[in-house]
């Protein structure tokens, strides 16, 4: 479960530091805010976006999912606000980094994970 945990946040920040890299408002002072802050996004992630999410159920049906999209850029701008170092300058910087972070963490998520099953389908 630990290790689980610890690879996911190493997912996040690689893509935190990739959005940084690629959005020109996302600004990451020193290694560690970024990592921190992938921590933060993470908490963020699991504990704030949810209630969020079942607030806005109704706009975001209406919108056939896209508001998830502006949610997700809340959430960003929320950690910048929290940790120092960590700074996103505007809502599309939020938006464009938020949505190379979800597919960023996606992709690698999927490479690690199939890697996982080759290596266990491998044991068996």
């Amino acid at each position: 479960m630990f290790l689980k945990l610890m690879v996911k946040w190493l997912i996040n920040s690689v893509a935190v530091f990739v959005a940084s890299y690629l959005v020109k408002g996302i600004i990451i002072e020193h290694f560690w805010a970024g990592v921190i802050a992938a921590a933060v996004l993470g908490i963020v992630n699991a504990f704030i976006k949810p209630v969020i999410f079942i607030l806005t159920l109704p706009i975001t049906l209406l919108t056939l999912g896209f508001f998830t999209l502006i949610i997700n850029a809340l959430m960003l701008r929320l950690v910048s606000w929290a940790v120092d170092g960590f700074v996103v300058s505007g809502f599309w910087a939020a938006f464009w980094g938020a949505l190379i972070i979800s597919i960023v963490s996606w992709f690698i998520s999927m490479v690690f994970d199939s890697e996982i099953r080759l290596v266990r389908g491998g044991r068996r």
